[in-house]
């Protein structure tokens, strides 16, 4: 799998970028690495899901940052960017969040021309493509908000400029999680999720903007109505929504509200239920207890996500630099593997391959069945040889992509409408 060819504009950039090296700044960014000065201290600021202490220990050994990890909700990586961003040094926040935290100010462009493998992270994010082919942007596309207008610039570009919000790190296309021991018949669109059959053994996510989504897919699946933009309602969009939600929840339809990772596993492996909104390695963590649950692609296509680095206002100097250094890192093909190995989607596809066996590529990747049993970052059985990914291909997942994880303009009055719902 290869990206196609980018633009001559975007060339056009990084030569006149390259340009500037001759003016001086070529001796900067020559500079000996991290590693060989004094050690430096990256604060990482993101969710736990993100942070990893194996991805920590390599970057130390390969590039001698040390980084210490600092823990959060969604919600609060938000916050602290936006009220607090000296007190951190490495932001890890998903896409949607860009919305939130860059009209304070607090977030700093990225210099393209510092970024070695800019040209090789995928067109996902650069130009909302996959094999020259446009997927679906509704909601937070990342290439809505991938570019700034200028370094301390609050606004996002229409197009690709110097300076990048964030830098990708990982993605996925979400569905429904599925127990076929139990339901026992093919499952092939969103509208399942609020069939009366599963009465009392469905679930579904209770995080408002994600879950709201989730529901919208419903919708659209059942014919009550087609929005404009699944990942930005209308109050009216909101109100139709939740209409149908409530009216499933008093009909019983609903098992649990699930909000941490844990709880949806054991919803799942438990039989408690048999459909629900689901994460990618929740439904391998079911599978590793020997129960069946497959990740089911639908007709309607996936809801996406994507978390990406950012670089506060604050930072600078020596720090800054090693940021540069271990974003750099992360490209190069190490982390990417290791994330593909946990079922994830890395920034630059070519480093990661680099770093994967060919057996591996070819279940993460390709599609096709595993060669050989399939082993997690850690070493324990993840799938058993023969089987083949949930969803098949990087190009048919990515490519069958319908919205997106967003931050909506009536965020505030779908929370409220959202915890109607839940007390209702």
């Amino acid at each position: 799998m290869t990206d196609t060819p980018r633009k001559p504009a975007r060339r056009d950039l990084l030569r006149a970028a390259a340009a500037l090296a001759a003016t001086g700044v070529a001796a900067r960014l020559a500079a000996p690495a991290v590693h060989a000065q004094e050690p430096v201290v990256l604060r990482y600021l993101g969710t736990a899901v993100n942070q990893s202490a194996e991805i920590a220990a390599k970057a130390r050994q390969d590039i001698g940052v040390t980084i210490e990890y600092i823990p959060v909700t969604t919600d609060d990586v938000i916050r602290r960017a936006v009220t607090q961003p000296n007190t951190f040094d490495l932001l890890d926040m998903e896409y949607f969040s860009a919305k939130r935290v860059a009209p304070s100010g607090n977030l700093q462009g990225i210099e393209a021309r510092r970024i070695r493998l800019f040209d090789k992270i995928t067109p996902v994010f650069t130009r909302g493509e996959i094999g020259g082919r446009a997927i679906g942007d509704q909601g937070t596309a990342p290439k809505k908000v991938q570019f700034l207008t200028g370094r301390n610039a609050r606004e996002f570009a229409n197009g690709p400029t110097e300076w990048m919000s964030l830098i990708p790190t990982t993605y996925n296309a979400d569905t429904l999680g599925i127990r076929p021991d139990l339901i026992r018949r093919p499952i092939e669109s969103w509208a399942e999720l609020l069939n009366p059959q599963f009465k009392g053994k469905a679930s579904i996510l209770n995080i408002p903007s994600i879950g709201i989504m989730d529901a919208a897919m419903v919708v659209e699946a059942t014919g009550g109505y087609r929005y404009p933009d699944k990942g930005n309602m209308t109050r009216a969009e909101i109100d139709r929504t939740m209409a149908v939600l409530t009216e499933a929840k008093r009909a019983g339809q609903f098992r649990a509200f699930w909000s941490d990772f844990n709880e949806s596993v054991n919803l799942m492996a438990s039989g408690e239920t048999v459909i629900q909104s689901m994460w990618s390695p929740a439904v391998t963590k079911v599978r590793s207890q020997g129960v069946q649950c497959i990740y089911q692609p639908l007709k309607e296509g996936y809801r996406a996500w994507a978390s990406g680095f950012g670089m506060p206002r604050t930072l600078e100097g020596r720090k800054l630099d090693a940021a540069y250094e271990f974003i750099n890192w992360f490209l190069s093909g190490w982390a990417g593997a290791y994330l593909n190995r946990q079922g994830y989607y890395s920034a630059v596809l070519d480093t990661a391959k680099e770093n994967m066996a060919p057996y591996e590529w070819a279940f993460w990747m390709e599609g096709k069945p595993a060669e050989q049993d399939i082993k997690a970052p850690d070493g324990s059985l993840l799938e058993k040889a023969g089987t083949v990914r949930d969803g098949g291909s990087y190009e048919q997942r990515m490519g069958a992509v319908a919205c997106w994880n967003a931050v909506m303009d009536e965020n505030t009055y779908l929370i409220r409408k959202w915890n109607e719902f839940i007390a209702a």
